[in-house]
């Protein structure tokens, strides 16, 4: 069965955003959107961001846990900004085990030899696709 994801790297300042393809196998970063005070606004302005452009079935929230698996703010935030997108969509949400997924993506960058301005506007949407891409990965092994 084939299902279209959206990957999201929320974050305080910016929310960085990877769209599976129509089959759900392969992550590409998409935009990053900046995030406006209180989780209910970026929950909908995540929403707007994609619904004209794609016909989403299921989300992969990135959750940022500490190193020891517990569950800081920035990961509670996360999974509330999670519920909230869960109940204004209806469709699926999941939260998905972040860590790293930011410092991977700025040694990515790092090869790519861009500005610090450039690597900055990329960061969060490489971040949402790594954080997508390991979700699908995952999936295709327990299917």
């Amino acid at each position: 069965m084939s299902a279209r994801y959206i990957g999201i790297d929320h974050g305080t300042k910016r929310i960085g955003l990877a769209v599976s393809d129509p089959v759900g196998s392969i992550a590409s970063p998409l935009t990053t959107i900046t995030a406006p005070p209180g989780v209910d606004a970026q929950v909908r302005q995540t929403i707007d961001a994609v619904s004209d452009q794609f016909d989403i079935d299921e989300w992969v929230v990135g959750h940022p846990l500490n190193m020891d698996g517990s569950e800081g703010q920035q990961a509670k935030i996360s999974s509330r900004f999670a519920a909230l997108l869960a109940t204004a969509t209806g469709d699926p949400v999941h939260l998905w085990d972040e860590r790293l997924s930011s410092a991977q993506a700025d040694v990515y960058l790092a090869e790519g030899g861009l500005t610090s301005k450039k690597k900055k506007a990329r960061r969060d949407m490489l971040a949402a696709q790594i954080i997508l891409q390991s979700f699908l990965d995952a999936r295709e092994y327990t299917d």
